[in-house]
């Protein structure tokens, strides 16, 4: 493949999102090469997945913030991803909220997964959320990152049905099966550029 389209992901636990788009790479069905792997938890499970798959993974300390990268932290981010000459950032459980500087080095590049319908329930634990404010149904998001949390414009989403006996696990666990499916095929179609974007509306071109 000349010039592949290539992807950085960002991660901050074991990264079974990561796992399910490097293996519809290998599959054939992402266009697509993951460039680097980058993560603010030295332990994260997501390092040793790419570490395994031969990707370049790499540890960046996050700096003095609990929910944000610092200034240096930012920085080494940044660099490391314009180094890898990425195309696209893809955030797989990552725990941080970017900010204006790293927003601007990637402006309209970099896109979340996010287990909610998105706009119900941003933010943390949004299963545990959504089954206690009694919908009947869940799911997950794929977005644009921007400088809101879980705000940016919405690529896809996948529904999954809240049974009566669920718990918060239960729910979670089948939210997660969902987006395995959901985010490889949205950054397939991000790596075809199969995607436009006309203000808050994302446009899928028709095969």
């Amino acid at each position: 493949m000349n010039n592949p389209f290539r992807i950085g992901v960002l991660g901050s636990g074991q990264g079974s999102n990561f796992v399910a788009i490097a293996d519809a790479i290998t599959a054939g069905q992402i266009p697509a090469e993951v460039a680097v792997v980058l993560s603010d938890v030295e332990s994260a499970g997501i390092l040793q997945h790419a570490r395994d798959r031969k990707i370049p993974a790499q540890f960046i300390p996050p700096g003095q913030f609990r929910t944000k990268l610092d200034e240096n932290a930012e920085r080494a981010f940044v660099t490391a991803l314009q180094n890898a000459q990425v195309d696209l950032i893809v955030l797989a459980g990552f725990m941080r909220v970017l900010k204006g500087d790293f927003l601007r080095a990637f402006e309209g590049r970099i896109v979340n997964i996010h287990p909610s319908l998105l706009p119900c329930f941003p933010g943390l634990q949004s299963w545990k959320q959504a089954l206690d404010h009694g919908v009947k149904i869940a799911g997950c998001t794929v977005h644009f990152v921007d400088a809101g949390v879980d705000s940016g414009a919405i690529i896809g989403q996948s529904a999954v049905p809240v049974l009566d006996h669920d718990t918060p696990e239960t729910l979670h666990q089948r939210i997660h099966a969902a987006e395995h499916e959901l985010f490889p095929r949205c950054v397939a179609a991000l790596a075809r550029k199969e995607i436009s974007v006309a203000g808050r509306r994302v446009i899928w071109k028709k095969a």
